[in-house]
């Protein structure tokens, strides 16, 4: 039932992020919702039950997005990669690291977007306009992201305890 939770938790931020993000006021640049998934899946969950969910998110956003095939895939994966590894040498989920994890993960996610599309654009333009864009994204992170991953946890684990009483009561 916990693949039931993620599908929905996909759906409805990918379906949050193509419909009503790019109607936003242009003054409110907000960050890629399925970050902090991400990073929640990387702190909180198993790697071998999240791996499949980080795949099919970034196929899914890859197939919406209509840019280069694999990026938001590839993104993902090296998001998941990178808490995962932080997790290994730090307390993130006791400590004050945890309030800049989300912050950390989108400018790594706009690190590696800039990144690919500087090595595959014919030019490279670094504008002004990106490090604002970028700078606005990690102020809203910094302020939403532990607010997601709180809200996150929590309808995860409430999630699995009404699918537990509602076998046991039907037992």
């Amino acid at each position: 039932m916990t693949y039931c939770f993620y599908i929905i938790t996909c759906l409805f931020f990918v379906i949050l992020q193509t419909s009503i993000v790019p109607y936003l006021p242009s003054s409110i640049r907000f960050y890629d919702l399925l970050a902090p998934f991400i990073i929640y899946l990387g702190l909180f969950r198993p790697a071998r039950e999240s791996i499949f969910v980080i795949l099919f998110i970034g196929f899914v956003m890859d197939s919406l997005s209509g840019g280069l095939f694999g990026l938001y895939m590839t993104t993902y994966f090296w998001l998941f990669i990178g808490v995962r590894w932080l997790t290994k040498y730090f307390q993130v989920k006791n400590s004050t690291l945890f309030l800049f994890i989300v912050a950390i993960g989108v400018l790594v996610e706009n690190c590696i977007f800039i990144g690919i599309v500087a090595i595959l654009g014919p030019t490279t333009q670094f504008s002004k306009t990106i490090i604002k864009t970028v700078s606005w994204q990690i102020l809203w992170a910094l302020f939403t992201g532990p607010i997601f991953l709180i809200i996150l946890n929590y309808a995860h684990r409430r999630w699995d305890k009404w699918f537990k009483e509602l076998f046991v009561e039907s037992n």
